[in-house]
């Protein structure tokens, strides 16, 4: 965890979760990229046993509240879902028409040499600062997840954002299986 003072330590405790690309770099500008993401939490709902309360993908980090059923383990997840989605990311990097391919290979390479945590490109960062929501208002946590694309000028109202399970709480079909608060 990077030496930081959050941790996951009950692994089936329900916890707010933000997964962010090296360096803020905003890699999820392409639909490409956002569905990758789409397609492995949906995947990880069905074969995983994660359980999402909600989620938002900005362009350079996922935040997301949920759980993983036992005998699944939030912490692998997590690395599971980070090691499967860098090497998709990477090949897509390569493959679709990307005007900054060489500087998103170029950093996420330089990232993994110098963290010495990544084989040939390193696109996560190692902290996920989950916190448990045992602690603190779950509601509040949803209201900010849902709030971000609002904040951030991309929409006026956070259900009309498709990369949110904000659409889920206004009654409008997600992207992604997610179970209400």
């Amino acid at each position: 965890m990077g030496g930081s003072r959050y941790i996951i330590i009950d692994q089936n405790q329900t916890y707010f979760i933000t997964c962010t690309v090296v360096g803020w770099i905003d890699l999820f500008t392409r639909p490409e990229y956002k569905n990758i993401i789409v397609d492995s939490l949906n995947h990880c709902f069905k074969n995983k046993g994660l359980v999402l309360n909600g989620w938002v993908l900005m362009t350079n980090h996922i935040h997301f509240i949920g759980r993983c059923e036992e005998p699944h383990k939030m912490s692998d997840f997590l690395r599971d879902f980070k090691k499967f989605t860098s090497k998709r990311l990477v090949d897509a990097i390569r493959e679709i028409p990307e005007s900054r391919r060489e500087w998103f290979l170029d950093k996420f390479s330089f990232e993994a040499r110098r963290t010495n945590r990544a084989e040939n490109y390193k696109i996560w960062q190692d902290d996920n600062h989950p916190i448990d929501l045992q602690e603190i208002d779950a509601y509040q946590k949803l209201d900010y997840i849902h709030d971000n694309p609002v904040k951030a000028g991309i929409l006026e109202f956070p259900e009309n954002y498709i990369y949110s399970s904000a659409r889920d709480y206004g009654g409008i079909k997600g992207l992604v299986k997610i179970e209400l608060i």
